[in-house]
């Protein structure tokens, strides 16, 4: 392993409902409050399930003009905000000159699972009601999922490879990780990762909540709809927004003496290979996964000090997770105190995996687990949920697991910068 270079974090970013930045998500996250309200606007009216996270306060204004604001989905405005907010943490403010690495070896990763399903959805209506006059052009430009990677490359001039990753909710968890691997075996120096997702309309709820995974009945207390690993959870809330991390090189992060947040140190990924919505009953794929991630690293089971799972609290996926951890960990698998933190922030699907590698960040930085919020009656005895308040507690390595529909898994292993 002295061969391969080691990968640093020095820029992170989050435009999401559990804050605009990065220390306002934290802030809510670490202290348990949830970001999940009642889906009050008339097109939501008709649905059976009306809760969700929204981004509530974002100006786009504050990141791009009017005349391309207006051409580009709200999911790619929120893009460019947190890319923006985590090149600025790094050491450069876009627009104030040059960057500080070689454009030509720094690249873009764009995590999505759907990419700007509305603009499509909009599209759609305009041909239905007015005709193909009516289509946007711009559709065929910023209608993909790789559009956002394309248009921060524009953005940054960069000129290292831009593209998309997609993989359902194992998204950003496998952005993070090619984007490891580009790095650490160099092809290339630095590599921004935006983890984002805006499923939040009448379409994706509707179907989500026709297969019945969704937490339903919550409208009069939404906060309460996110229950990872109690015994009343019946499914995930889904939330929107956008993520994003810079990986550099550290021999490159010391040369700029750039502040180094924590390391990416491993990275798995696998498939279950049994059915297109439901987990293993096993967890096959995740522990797979999560096997492959402490080898990539060189470490073992020992080494992991604080798992943020995937826990989405649907009654299927947090069983299958923790039988993922118990063949995975072996022995230890239970004496690691666990954290689910879409009881907060609800499900951003593909970008959770960019948001909770943040969380884990922060909380390596602070030596905080964060709470798990709605955590009752816990059906799993015998293991260790943080749950209620957070916990105080120096961790050197956090493992975050990001598993999804149609049998995708990925987890990253984040340690601090000195282990």
């Amino acid at each position: 392993m002295s061969d391969r270079r080691r990968v640093v974090i020095t820029g992170l970013g989050a435009i999401t409902p559990s804050g605009l930045d990065v220390p306002t998500m934290w802030d809510a996250v670490r202290h348990g409050r949830s970001a999940i309200t009642t889906l009050d606007d008339p097109e939501f009216a008709d649905l059976a399930v009306r809760i969700g996270g929204q981004v509530h306060g974002f100006e786009v204004s504050s990141v791009l003009a009017p005349s391309l604001a207006r051409r580009l989905s709200r999911s790619q405005h929120w893009a460019v905000a947190a890319a923006d907010q985590a090149l600025a943490q790094a050491g450069w403010t876009p627009g104030t000159g040059e960057m500080p690495w070689d454009p030509h070896r720094f690249a873009v990763i764009a995590a999505t699972g759907s990419g700007p399903v509305n603009a499509m959805q909009h599209a759609t209506r305009a041909l239905d009601e007015r005709g193909p006059r009516a289509v946007p052009l711009t559709l065929a430009i910023y209608g993909a999922p790789d559009a956002a990677a394309a248009l921060l490359s524009q953005r940054y001039q960069a000129f290292g490879p831009a593209q998309s990753v997609s993989a359902t909710c194992a998204s950003g968890a496998i952005g993070l990780g090619e984007a490891l691997r580009r790095i650490r075996h160099g092809y290339a120096d630095a590599v921004l990762v935006v983890g984002v997702e805006d499923c939040l309309n009448p379409v994706n709820l509707a179907s989500n909540a026709n297969i019945r995974a969704l937490a339903a009945g919550y409208e009069h207390d939404p906060a309460a709809a996110s229950r990872p690993f109690d015994r009343a959870r019946s499914g995930f809330v889904m939330s929107a927004g956008a993520a994003a991390i810079l990986l550099e090189s550290e021999e490159g992060a010391r040369t700029r003496r750039a502040t180094v947040l924590a390391q990416l140190a491993g990275f798995g990924a696998a498939s279950d290979a049994y059915h297109p919505t439901a987990p293993h009953p096993q967890g096959r794929g995740a522990a797979q996964a999560v096997r492959v991630c402490l080898a990539d690293a060189g470490v073992t089971p020992d080494a992991v000090d604080h798992i943020n799972a995937h826990g989405t609290g649907t009654p299927t996926g947090d069983a299958a997770e923790l039988n993922a951890m118990d063949a995975a960990l072996g022995d230890r698998a239970r004496s690691i105190p666990i954290s689910a933190t879409k009881s907060s922030t609800g499900h951003l699907l593909g970008a959770s995996g960019v948001v909770e590698a943040i969380i884990a960040v922060q909380s390596l930085r602070d030596e905080v687990l964060p709470p798990t919020r709605n955590l009752d009656d816990l059906e799993f005895a015998g293991w260790d949920i943080v749950a209620g308040k957070a916990r105080r507690q120096r961790v050197d390595t956090v493992l975050s697991n990001s598993f999804g529909f149609g049998g995708h898994n990925g987890a990253v292993l984040i340690r601090r910068a000195n282990a």
